[in-house]
């Protein structure tokens, strides 16, 4: 019986930490629908996707969201969007719904739509970015027209069971909550309206939903070491082993080997690690005052451009950061009295596309960090990162204790040498 329970607690504890990221902690995507009027047989709502999460976009081949009808209703129009399939509409004669499917199933419209289609954040094949990354480009919406629906606000039935896939899975949907009225600024901004009804459904993101293996792995060397300490082997799985191709491989150069599948199913260059992404952490250099290392993002996926690429790094000496060369900074502050966490991320039209694996597949910068005296150090791995992010999946460290070490041939202190020869001489003269 104890073995019962305690296997029960175990299992909410990991349901209930599942969704909870430690660097991200107040992470979401919320799902907002605004009715903005009333229809004959129901209504026209405006639905907005806010992505809350820091360092996590949703990339190509972007969302999709599905829900289920609580009655019979039926999309009549959307303008920004559109469902994958019609259903079955045969009972409707003259005017054809958009969308007959107990549980429809929406996408983004891709750029370039004629504009009587388009909407506004909408069209952009359902690519969203991170809120820390840009929040302006973290909203994505459309608008529907619902009808054998309720015409007001104690008819209406909110729908169930959400689900979004951004653009696999791993999130999570809660149930459809209504919420106050959401208030809009005309654009003079001389007047308010308000929606005639809001509701929320806020979706959370769990990696161990997502995929079995990580999708990065992080490798590491310093100046006072000559050995480089590689990500652990089968760091991502070696499932896809047998599907690998060598670099000098005479496959990578066939026509169409890097369009991307449906299925998203990657095609590695073949590695021990067998990870799509490898973040490279060098300690490259030590002043007086500061330091510097340098960080390589590699990729081995030959039918995957990484837009909008992000980097999350904990660290405590990312506290003060100098300068960062080459890539975009921001700090990230999940818990307001600890700055140890930060993200980097591509400059725009410069370097924030992540090439498919090749000659061109990898990105690098150097970070310039001033030192705190009473915490700096290069023994036991201090110099290198605690936690590492790519596009928002936990990358493998390599165990702790194969990380570069100092020589022990080192003086313990060079600023004592001189010191040292000064005793020695005193030594010799008494003697």
């Amino acid at each position: 019986m104890r073995l019962v329970i305690s296997a029960a607690c175990v299992l909410v504890l990991f349901s209930c930490a599942a969704a909870y990221d430690p660097l991200d902690p107040n992470g979401n995507v919320t799902i907002k629908w605004d009715v903005v009027s009333w229809t004959p047989d129901g209504y026209v709502a405006v639905v907005t996707m806010s992505n809350f999460q820091m360092f996590r976009h949703i990339m190509n081949p972007g969302w999709t969201l599905s829900w289920t009808w609580a009655k019979k209703e039926v999309i009549w129009s959307m303008v920004g969007a559109q469902t994958t399939e019609q259903g079955d509409c045969s009972k409707f004669k003259g005017n054809v719904p958009h969308c007959c499917k107990k549980t429809p199933t929406v996408v983004d419209l891709l750029p370039g739509v004629p504009y009587n289609q388009q909407f506004s954040n909408c069209c952009k094949g359902g690519v969203v970015a991170a809120w820390g990354q840009d929040p302006s480009a973290a909203v994505s919406s459309f608008q529907v027209s619902i009808g054998l629906a309720g015409t007001s606000n104690k008819t209406v039935k909110l729908p169930k069971n959400f689900t979004l896939l951004g653009p696999g899975p791993g999130y999570t949907c809660g149930p459809a909550k209504v919420v106050p009225s959401t208030v809009f600024l005309t654009p003079d901004k001389r007047r308010k309206t308000q929606a005639l009804m809001t509701w929320n459904v806020t979706c959370t993101y769990s990696q161990f939903l997502a995929r079995k293996n990580p999708g990065c792995c992080v490798s590491l060397s310093s100046f006072y070491n000559e050995t480089i300490t590689p990500c652990p082997s089968c760091a991502c799985g070696c499932q896809n082993r047998r599907n690998c191709v060598k670099s000098d491989s005479k496959r990578i150069n066939m026509v169409g080997i890097h369009t991307p599948k449906k299925d998203n199913e990657p095609l590695l260059q073949c590695t021990h690690h067998m990870c799509p992404i490898r973040v490279h952490w060098h300690v490259k250099l030590n002043y007086k005052d500061y330091w510097r290392v340098k960080v390589a993002v590699t990729n081995f996926n030959y039918r995957m451009n990484y837009s909008l690429w992000t980097l999350a790094v904990q660290h405590p000496n990312l506290n003060n950061v100098t300068q960062v060369f080459s890539f975009d900074y921001k700090p990230l502050l999940p818990y307001e009295s600890i700055n140890d966490t930060g993200m980097f991320y591509g400059m725009k039209y410069f370097n924030d596309l992540l090439m498919e694996a090749g000659p061109t597949g990898n990105v690098q910068s150097e970070i310039l960090l001033q030192k705190d005296k009473d915490t700096f150090t290069l023994k036991q791995g201090w110099a290198f990162p605690r936690k590492v992010y790519f596009n928002g999946e936990e990358c493998m460290l390599p165990p702790p204790d194969t990380y570069p070490i100092l020589p022990n041939s080192a003086p313990l202190n060079l600023l004592n040498f001189p010191k040292f020869i000064f005793t020695m001489l005193v030594m010799l003269a008494v003697l």
